[in-house]
C-alpha cells in the first residue's frame, strides 16, 4: 500500500535571536509549534540578551539574510510569513525584494521599533523604509508607541478605534492595535481593523497581574501567522492568536527564570 504523505503547515520567522530564549525567533519557534505547525527561520541578528535587557547586538550581514531568504523559500512552501524587528534599511530592502519575488501572501509584521520603555530600537532612516514596506503585508500588529510613531499622534483608550483605522487607511494594511500600555482596570483591550472591508472589531482579555511578559509581542504575531497558515480567516486567526497569549501569560505567572522579565508559558506546562 503506497504511504500518503501531507506536506506541514510551515511558517517562516524572520527576526532576531534571542539569547534568553524569551522574545525573538526563540519566542516565534515556540508559538508557532504549540499553535500547530512548522517553524522555519531567518535571523537577523544575534543578541547577548537575558529577562534583565539586552547587552549586545550583532547584525548579521546582508548578503548572508539573503542567502537565507533565498535557501528556505526556494524550498519550502510557507502558507504565512511572521517579520520581527528588521533593524535597518538594507535588511528591509532585501527581506521585501525576496517576499516580493515569491508572491507571498499572509505576511504578519510586528513593527518593533520602540522598548517598553518608550525607548526607540531603531534609526528615524529605518523607520522610515518600514513605513514604506507596510503597504506589502497583510497585517501589522503595533503596540500604542509603535503606533504613535506610524501615525504622529496621541492614542489612548477612547481613541483606539479611530487611530487603528487611520494607521490603516494611511498604510492600506489590517491593523491590530494592541491596548497593553492602556491600564484599563483587569481587561487588555486590542483594536483590529480589517483592510480594505473596513470592519473593526475590538477584543477583551483579562489583564493578569505578572512580570512575566518578556516576548509577548513575537508570541502574539507568529500566533496569528501560524493560525493564518492553517487556513483560518484573518478574524479568527487575531482572536485565536489573542486567546493563545493570553492563556500563555496565565500559565506563566507563577514561572520563574532568572532575575527580570520572565517568558510566557509557550506550552502551558
Amino acid at each position: 500500500m503506497e504511504d500518503i504523505k501531507t506536506p506541514y503547515n510551515s511558517v517562516l520567522s524572520i527576526a532576531g535571536s534571542d539569547s534568553g530564549g524569551c522574545a525573538g525567533i526563540q519566542a516565534d519557534i515556540k508559538s508557532i509549534s504549540a499553535c500547530g505547525a512548522y517553524a522555519a527561520t531567518v535571523i537577523t541578528a544575534t543578541t547577548a540578551q537575558n529577562t534583565t535587557g539586552v547587552s549586545d547586538i550583532h547584525a548579521i550581514p546582508i548578503s548572508h539574510i539573503e542567502k537565507q531568504l533565498e535557501s528556505v523559500l526556494s524550498d519550502i512552501q510557507f502558507r504565512a510569513i511572521k517579520i520581527g524587528m528588521l533593524h535597518s534599511c538594507e535588511v528591509i530592502k532585501i527581506v521585501q525584494q525576496k517576499l516580493g519575488e515569491y508572491e507571498l501572501k499572509n505576511i504578519v509584521l510586528d513593527p518593533v521599533m520602540v522598548t517598553t520603555s518608550g525607548h526607540k530600537l531603531i534609526t528615524d532612516d529605518a523607520i522610515e523604509c518600514l513605513k514604506n514596506f507596510l503597504p506589502h503585508v497583510s497585517l501589522i500588529t503595533p503596540n500604542i508607541p509603535e503606533a504613535e510613531l506610524l501615525i504622529d499622534e496621541e492614542i489612548n483608550g477612547d481613541n483606539m478605534e479611530a487611530m487603528a483605522k487611520k494607521i490603516a487607511e494611511h498604510y492600506k494594511t489590517s491593523v491590530l492595535l494592541k491596548g497593553g500600555h492602556i491600564i484599563d482596570n483587569n481587561e487588555m483591550t486590542d483594536v483590529f481593523y480589517e483592510y480594505p472591508t473596513g470592519k473593526t472589531i475590538t477584543i477583551t482579555n483579562p489583564r493578569i497581574a505578572t512580570n512575566n511578559t518578556h516576548g509577548t509581542g513575537c508570541s502574539l504575531s507568529s500566533s496569528i501567522a501560524t493560525f493564518l497558515s492553517l487556513g483560518e480567516p484573518m478574524e479568527i486567526a487575531i482572536k485565536k492568536g489573542c486567546s493563545y497569549v493570553n492563556k500563555a501569560i496565565a500559565a506563566g505567572q507563577y514561572k520563574t527564570l532568572g532575575q527580570g522579565s520572565g517568558p510566557i508559558n509557550h506550552f502551558g506546562l
